[in-house]
């Protein structure tokens, strides 16, 4: 797939666990863990923008297109 997730690399950098953030965003653990893994098929914006917010950081720094 093309697009690449870097959820776990900002989670490292702003020092915050699976289980932190999802409370914070408000999803489960495992929809997270799924999102995180990069197995998610969709994200919904309302579900990127409480990351963002919660990681202070912008969707290009969790989400990258990497062409095939």
């Amino acid at each position: 797939m093309p697009i690449i997730v870097n959820l776990d690399v900002m989670m490292a950098k702003r020092k915050i666990s699976l289980q932190d953030l999802a409370e914070k965003v408000e999803i489960t653990n495992a929809n997270l863990s799924i999102l995180k893994t990069g197995k998610a098929k969709a994200v919904r914006f309302s579900t990127l923008e409480a990351i963002c917010r919660v990681l202070e950081c912008q969707p290009g720094d969790i989400l990258k297109f990497q062409a095939e």
